[in-house]
């Protein structure tokens, strides 16, 4: 059977610079940052944390009908705004007599990991144990579970922005839910692509989401190589740069049209880009944490399977984290396949979303190969000697070429990467 080509014909995504494409990229090219002060964090203590949050964001304009809001955590309601946006571009209906997909030829693969509590929903369940000042754990099955909402868990399972996006739009196709932290929208992505490939659907919609915001996250940000509290954070993260050392923690969600490229161009429908070639690797070696040589073989095997040439390549969105070890381990790998490619990482605009972050800097490059001009990557002041490679910096940088390739690895040694080309 032969193999069919797919394209990308609609986009939608929410980042701490705002929700429309145009004045995203504006804010790049003025050197905006979407790093600040939260604001949806009660605090009693003189500071704030920092992170980077979605401006402007209420899920009640954009969620029908509202009651299912009860049932959405932020991450699920960004997801769900996203996809929404990104049938709006590709011109792709889902409902009434003007419907130009096929619901059994229609599905979801989408990322997502673990999902924060709202502190709130269990404040009264909590209370409920506590005897003087010590708190009966044993009190928990009996007075506790009936002051939760009995659709609770519902809010919190990791696969549930494929089901409400599946459901909202008559998705019946296949439908599933990758959680690889910031490797989970690639990763939904390319088995997204591999189903339409094999003829299994005509259109899939994918993309992940994120929020490392949330109190419950946040609490927990040294694992992420982060402190909410040090006013280093400000300027952080200093992807590639010499004085690099923070994190920052932030939200946002991306969601693309994916479909056959037979089926748009039937339906009348413009694509934007196409997907050249997907790759997903993994290092062995567990010692060494995302390690080199798991990302350099993914892109190699980017190369083989699009047959292009690294020159070819008009810039690579790097995941460009800020921490000391992962930007020196990524770049080592660029420059080992790619050499001097052009290196471009918006985390220094929009800090780490987590299994969020791949879907808005996919976003983010879609946008850069629409205007031409790649954003001076922020807080990058001096190219780090650890991290030989182009990074652009400076001043916004004009492209010809319209190529591109995301990548994005974790912790546990996982690299993926995608291959993209304006259509």
């Amino acid at each position: 059977m032969e193999k069919k080509e797919v394209v990308l014909t609609g986009y939608g995504v929410l980042c701490p610079l705002g929700i429309d494409q145009n004045e995203i990229f504006e804010a790049l090219c003025a050197g905006k940052s979407g790093i600040g002060y939260l604001e949806s964090i009660p605090t009693t203590l003189a500071d704030r944390p920092i992170g980077g949050e979605v401006p402007d964001f209420h899920a009640k304009d954009y969620v029908k009908p509202r009651k299912n809001i009860k049932v959405m955590s932020r991450d699920i309601q960004m997801a769900f705004v996203s996809a929404a946006k990104g049938c709006e571009q590709a011109g792709l209906i889902t409902e009434g007599e003007q419907r130009n997909v096929d619901p059994e030829r229609f599905g979801v693969l989408y990322g997502c990991d673990l999902i924060g509590t709202d502190l709130d929903e269990l404040k009264d369940a909590f209370k409920a144990g506590i005897e003087g000042e010590n708190y009966d754990f044993s009190t928990w099955g009996e007075a506790a579970m009936g002051k939760i909402m009995p659709l609770w868990m519902l809010k919190y399972l990791p696969n549930m922005p494929a089901c409400h996006i599946g459901i909202a739009l008559d998705a019946r196709g296949p439908n599933n839910t990758s959680t690889m932290e910031r490797g989970s929208c690639l990763e939904a992505m390319t088995e997204a692509v591999k189903v339409l490939e094999r003829g299994d659907a005509d259109v899939m919609i994918s993309g992940s989401c994120g929020n490392k915001i949330n109190p419950t996250v946040l609490a927990r940000s040294r694992s992420y190589n982060s402190d909410p509290w040090d006013k280093r954070s400000l300027d952080s993260p200093r992807p590639f740069d010499a004085d690099r050392e923070l994190s920052v923690l932030s939200e946002g969600a991306g969601s693309f049209v994916l479909e056959t490229e037979e089926f748009a161009l039937a339906r009348g429908a413009k694509p934007l880009a196409k997907i050249r070639a997907c790759a997903r690797t993994m290092a062995p070696d567990k010692e060494k944490i995302a390690q080199k040589d798991s990302i350099a073989r993914a892109l190699a095997l980017l190369l083989k399977e699009s047959g292009l040439k690294p020159e070819e390549i008009g810039h690579v969105n790097a995941d460009g984290v800020g921490t000391v070890h992962d930007d020196a381990v990524e770049a080592a790998a660029i420059r080992e396949v790619l050499g001097d490619v052009p290196v471009f990482s918006s985390k220094g605009y929009l800090g780490n979303a987590g299994s969020g972050t791949g879907a808005v800097e996919l976003a983010i490059s879609l946008m850069i190969l629409d205007k031409g001009i790649i954003p001076p990557v922020k807080n990058c002041s001096r190219i780090a000697e650890d991290c030989p490679i182009n990074v652009v910096v400076g001043s916004p940088r004009e492209i010809q070429k319209k190529t591109f390739i995301k990548i994005n690895h974790t912790n546990a040694g996982r690299a993926f990467a995608m291959l993209l080309e304006k259509y």
